[in-house]
């Protein structure tokens, strides 16, 4: 392998969903960075719009589409107009979801709520993959990054809907690597460990801070671009033999909100 294309991703279109902020804001850029067309995907146009105008001021390529992922139109646009403006799709990052992590009790939360942290977390990545895939293959590359999640290894109270999604994706990923490989697309997934969101901001307290450092051997909590990264890795040839994997960014150790 050229050693001087191990990370290049220049002529690959990237869809990378909730990418107006946080991980998702931090993965559109670095693909950009090393020369692939972005289509920032977020459900606020405005949050997408200033992500793909930063990535411009750079000297990158990039467009915004508004996309909810709970809606199937709005995933098949988000894949048709990415092929009619950049001609094709080779790396998808399926980052767009959520769930109360910490706030769901099943003493609290109706099956309806269950149900769409799945729809959000699972179904709408397997759909937007589904939807790729034939792009991807017509382009004789095709890499998909699934976003999951510490908590789908961990163990801990009130999150069972958000960390059974997420262990979901986990194995959801292995299994679609399989039904993809043989067609030119590998299928991974990067799962962060505590990393400084405006999400995790609202649930962390010192304390909190505290202990989970006390389980990690590099003594700091992750950013966003310590994620993105790994999602590099994925998106580009270096890692063009390795399907099916995924790949916790976590310091090294286990954080647990309890």
């Amino acid at each position: 392998m050229d050693k001087g294309n191990l990370f290049n991703c220049t002529n690959k279109t990237s869809i990378v969903t909730g990418g107006g902020n946080g991980i998702g804001r931090a993965c559109c850029k670095i693909l950009a960075a090393h020369g692939s067309n972005v289509v920032v995907s977020d459900l606020k146009k405005e949050d997408a719009e200033a992500v793909a105008h930063e990535i411009k001021q750079d000297g990158g390529n990039a467009i915004a589409i508004s996309c909810n992922v709970l809606e199937d139109d709005d995933l098949v646009n988000l894949v048709k107009t990415s092929v009619n403006v950049f001609g094709g799709v080779e790396i998808l990052v399926n980052n767009a979801g959520g769930g109360g992590a910490g706030r769901e009790s099943p003493y609290s939360i109706s099956v309806k709520d269950f149900a769409r942290v799945f729809q959000l977390n699972v179904f709408s990545a397997w759909r937007l993959s589904q939807l790729c895939a034939p792009e991807m293959e017509k382009r004789r590359y095709g890499s998909m990054i699934n976003i999951t999640s510490m908590s789908s290894i961990n163990k801990s109270p009130n999150i069972s809907a958000y960390a059974s999604s997420k262990a979901a994706l986990n194995h959801m990923t292995a299994n679609l690597a399989h039904d993809y490989g043989p067609r030119g697309i590998r299928v991974n997934a990067v799962g962060p460990g505590a990393t400084k969101t405006a999400a995790l901001s609202k649930v962390l307290t010192p304390e909190i801070e505290a202990k989970m450092l006390s389980a990690t051997p590099i003594k700091r909590l992750g950013e966003v671009a310590d994620i993105a990264g790994a999602v590099l890795y994925f998106a580009s040839p270096i890692s063009e033999w390795v399907s099916g994997q995924v790949l916790f960014v976590n310091g090294g150790g286990i954080q647990t909100l309890d």
